[in-house]
């Protein structure tokens, strides 16, 4: 057990002051007492925990800590007083029923009826995974309701669902990466009891739950780390203002404190994964980096624990030394997001090159990025003004590489949040899901990509402080100012109906087209489940050719092929293939796709067709 991770009832007390505690021990000897421990280096005089209502002065006990037993049960609220000032939740409130503002509410986690007993977990290796929003899933937004839904994902072939960002923050709605209390799970969605249904619900069915934390920096409100210690230092910026002290003075609790927040979720709510935020804004400069650190942690947990853990990380850096191993003079994550493999799909299938797609509109990038997942390896960027990444060396598996054609970021920070679904037709959209799906990376799914959902998924705030509600609306508006769009052109990420619009209608789901592409992703899906050519990760294996000039892009899996054609024209696709005996198309997007004994099939345009061996070795 990680010294930093807050305390159980099971758990035996402390001989020190390493933990602080939200939910708190019983203490040896006393019965009905918890142990209350805090780390505040910054209060100068006094700490004490103000507990329903009654205030007790806590001891100091050395290197900034804080400690105090009193008699407290689930339930109960608290806070801490530092110096005579305010009450403020806990640095590791594990429930904060009023939100970031209000008291602290122990909560014993490991008091929930687990039924998931002998789940093995879900390898990353293999896995399609399936990105969702608790608060706009449905219309109720809640956990409990996001059940409903599961089977769902069952029938579609997911492995995985990867829950964007929980932790507490101000007001009801949100993306969630503005979370202030990364320990609490944000109660509008149903608080952590909810959570720990929808991830038991979520194993009952086979399905693995990964979950996506941040902790490059907090959201503007509600966060009060900062009054307790010198959690965040000015020797580096971030794109939202300090950096997280991970290398400076009194920084061996912070790392503790994002360590330890790891090892809560994972075993607190049986988690199988988790998705680390932008990574490169994590500065550290110490020769062991806090991503190491966190690497190590989950490999521990994985043998503790007896079952599949593992952590990706998204970062900009195009660096494979983050999922490289430690001895390989890597950081040991087990996988990354691959964000040039969106860019090179994205740019061929709508022609978009402005911004950061202005790299991907050069030629062969596309049959790049569908067999290498950095386009910038480091080569030149004209965005960047710069060269930038590092090639991946040979034998790393692609599946440490997590890929999609849709997700929260790419969709969500456009304009309007459209999805490929306002632009694209249905025949276009199954061609993206034919090369995402039967790439040699981790495919991952947007919510409702698999159906073509035509409601948008836009930015959204539900800020309570009226002048930081102000200035992200404005700001929104400056953004997109600067490409000629007016303030009425913007959608208000604070009014209701921004957030209304992007609900899923899963009253799509049966009508026409949306059934046919729904129909589509679980075809392909079973077609990458039962062929160990079409979710193969190893790289060197795969073959691209793309003829830009058509439109035409056949993909060699072994012994299967994967063609589309991108064109508006019919085109004669050469597979490449020596012989056809034994071959026969599994998918097809049009019922006239024939495949000729020399190998050849004529592709509509944006069709689309799969071709393998007739039997399964």
């Amino acid at each position: 057990m990680s010294q930093d991770r807050e305390l159980q009832p099971d758990d035996p007390p402390l001989a020190g002051a390493e933990s602080d505690a939200a939910t708190a021990q019983p203490a040896a000897g006393a019965s009905g007492c918890r142990t209350f421990s805090v780390w505040a280096p910054l209060a100068s005089r006094s700490v004490d925990l103000e507990l329903n209502g009654t205030r007790h002065a806590m001891d100091p006990v050395g290197q900034g800590w804080w400690r105090v037993e009193v008699p407290a049960g689930p339930g109960d609220r608290f806070g801490y007083r530092l110096d005579d000032g305010p009450v403020l939740p806990s640095p590791r409130a594990r429930r904060l029923p009023d939100g970031p503002h209000g008291l602290s509410q122990i909560y014993d986690a490991d008091q929930y009826p687990w039924t998931d007993e002998g789940w093995a977990g879900v390898p990353l290796a293999g896995a399609v995974l399936y990105e969702m929003h608790v608060g706009t899933f449905t219309a109720e937004g809640t956990f409990d309701a996001a059940v409903a839904h599961l089977d769902h994902l069952v029938d579609l072939g997911i492995d995985v669902v990867e829950v964007m960002p929980v932790a507490s923050f101000p007001g009801r709605h949100g993306w969630g990466y503005d979370g202030v209390a990364t320990w609490a799970v944000h109660e509008p969605y149903g608080g952590p009891e909810a959570f720990q249904r929808f991830v038991d619900a979520c194993h009952a069915r086979g399905l693995g739950v990964c979950l996506d934390v941040v902790y490059n920096h907090l959201g503007p409100d509600g966060a009060y780390l900062s009054s307790y210690g010198p959690y965040f230092t000015d020797r580096h910026q971030t794109p939202w203002g300090h950096a997280l002290n991970l290398d400076g003075p009194n920084s061996d609790p912070v790392r503790d404190y994002v360590v330890g927040n790891v090892e809560h979720w994972l075993t607190d709510y049986h988690l199988d994964g988790l998705r680390l935020d932008a990574v490169h804004e994590l500065h550290d400069t110490r020769a062991v980096h806090i991503l190491e650190d966190v690497a190590a942690r989950v490999r521990q947990l994985a043998e503790d624990l007896g079952r599949h853990v593992w952590v990706v990380a998204e970062t900009d850096r195009n660096d494979p030394r983050t999922v490289l191993p430690v001895d390989k003079g890597g950081l040991g994550l087990d996988g990354q997001w691959a964000d040039d493999v969106h860019h090179g799909l994205h740019v061929a299938l709508t022609g978009e090159r402005q911004g950061y797609y202005e790299d991907f509109g050069q030629p062969g990038a596309l049959a790049t990025v569908l067999r290498a997942p950095y386009l910038h390896a480091d080569t030149w960027s004209t965005f960047r003004g710069r060269r930038h990444g590092r090639p991946v060396p040979d034998g790393v598996e692609g599946w440490r590489f997590v890929v999609c054609t849709q997700n929260h970021d790419q969709v969500g920070n456009r304009r309007e949040g459209d999805r490929h679904s306002a632009t694209l037709s249905p025949r276009r959209l199954r061609c993206a899901a034919t090369l995402l799906l039967t790439s040699p990376y981790t495919p991952m799914l947007f919510m409702g990509e698999e159906w073509g959902a035509s409601t948008p998924w836009q930015y959204f705030t539900d800020h309570l402080d009226g002048a930081l509600a102000e200035a992200v609306r404005d700001g929104r508006r400056a953004e997109f100012g600067r490409h000629g769009w007016g303030a009425a052109d913007v959608p208000d990420p604070q009014d209701p109906a921004t957030r209304e619009r992007s609900v899923l209608d899963w009253g799509e789901v049966g009508e026409d087209d949306h059934r046919k592409t729904l129909r589509w992703y679980r075809a392909l899906i079973a077609l990458r489940r039962a062929r160990a050519d079409l979710r193969d990760g190893d790289l060197s294996a795969v073959v691209v050719r793309h003829d830009e000039a058509s439109g035409l892009v056949v993909v060699e899996r072994g012994r299967h092929r994967v063609a589309v054609n991108l064109g508006a024209d019919p085109v004669d696709a050469d597979l490449g293939m020596s012989s056809t005996r034994g071959v026969v198309i599994l998918l097809a997007s049009d019922r006239t796709a024939a495949l000729s004994n020399d190998g050849h099939v004529t592709l509509l345009g944006d069709g689309a067709v799969v071709v393998g061996p007739s039997t399964v070795d």
